[in-house]
């Protein structure tokens, strides 16, 4: 048989073949490093903000131990000077007797 140069009828004279794309080895790899990068970079920025959280949280815990240690100190000096003022008006010390001094001793 010898070929023929033109098609008969109703045949088609160009053909359609799918090509299909796929990611070579080379492009593949370099995706992946890619997302790894940007993986990485996602985990960088979270554990940043952690930090940054960590610190104000640190300052507002020494802020608060300071504020609380002032007010055990001023807990106390107002517990000393209200019995200093119960001690002075109370009964018993109103019926103590002054004790003044009668003579001085020399030498």
């Amino acid at each position: 048989m010898s070929r023929q140069r033109f098609s008969s009828r109703n045949q088609n004279t160009t053909t359609f073949k799918t090509k299909e794309q796929a990611i070579g080895p080379v492009s593949n790899t370099i995706m992946l490093i890619i997302l790894a990068c940007l993986l990485g970079l996602l985990y960088l920025t979270q554990v940043t903000k952690t930090n940054a959280f960590s610190y104000r949280i640190n300052d507002l815990k020494e802020k608060q131990s300071s504020l609380q240690t002032e007010h055990d100190q001023l807990v106390v000096d107002s517990a000393r000077l209200q019995s200093l003022e119960r001690a002075r008006s109370s009964e018993v010390a109103n019926k103590l007797a002054n004790a003044t001094p009668s003579a001085t001793i020399q030498n």
